[in-house]
Formats: C-alpha cells, structure tokens, sequence
C-alpha cells in the first residue's frame, strides 16, 4: 500500500513542478498601450511579470525599458485545459486597459488581479468590458 502512495506522490511531483517554474519565471510581454493593475498606471512597453516569492501571490510588474516596476497581488485562476499560449489578459473599459489575467502555455492556473476602482466605478456605470489579449513568452 505504501508503493503506490509513493508512486502516486513522485509523479504528482513531477505534473506539478514544471508548471510552478513556469510561473516562477513569469512572462515577458509587449504591451502596446497603456494600462492599470489594480490602483497604479503602467505606460506601454515591454514587461517582464514574475513572482519575487515562490508562493506567486505577488507579482513583480518591471518595465524592461524603464526604470520602473511595482507589485500586484493576485489570486490564482484556472480552467478545465491547459492554456494554448501565454499570454496577458486585458479589459478594456471606457477607453482604457486593465490587466485581468495571466497565463502561461501549458498550465491549467493563472493569476488574476484585483479590479481597479476606476474599473470598478466603470462597471457599475454599466460598462461592458471588451476582452484584449497580448501575446508573451515564459521568462526565464
């Protein structure tokens, strides 16, 4: 009884390990305008978002380009399959883009971030939001 147990826990080791290096490395992404993640503003460029932590609650959002980054809290997200790419979600709402959601090819988690109270106030303005994508690559 004890074999399979064992059997069972290395191989769930080795499902689970890839994925979480993965969003260890964070993403690289150019974003081609400018955004909002949770109360900050962000100009566009290109991006790297990576968890300075293991435990990829906080996400480090560092413009390549600039001397600039900050910090998001986020909570986890997931569907039923693997995400096809990687990749950055966006609203768009009222003219400007909020960052919603990460992804990284292969994995059925992501992150997703806080609303904005600007993107709040949208929302109950009775704004509907337009779903943008930005393609990204797994940083490493």
């Amino acid at each position: 009884m004890k074999i399979p147990r064992c059997v069972f826990f290395v191989l769930a080791t080795l499902l689970v390990v890839p994925a979480a290096r993965a969003q260890q490395n964070g993403v690289k992404a150019d974003v081609p305008f400018d955004f909002v993640v949770g109360n900050r503003a962000y100009p566009a460029g290109a991006y790297i978002l990576n968890s300075p932590l293991n435990d990829n609650v906080v996400i480090r959002i560092q413009n390549t380009q600039e001397v600039l980054s900050g910090f998001s809290v986020s909570n986890a997200c997931a569907k039923g399959a693997p995400a096809k790419e990687t990749k950055l979600v966006f609203h768009r709402m009222g003219g400007r883009y909020f960052l919603y959601q990460m992804w990284t090819a292969g994995n059925t988690t992501g992150r997703e971030f806080p609303k904005s109270r600007i993107e709040v106030q949208l929302a109950q303005n009775h704004e509907t939001p337009e779903v943008v994508i930005v393609a990204a690559v797994i940083a490493r």
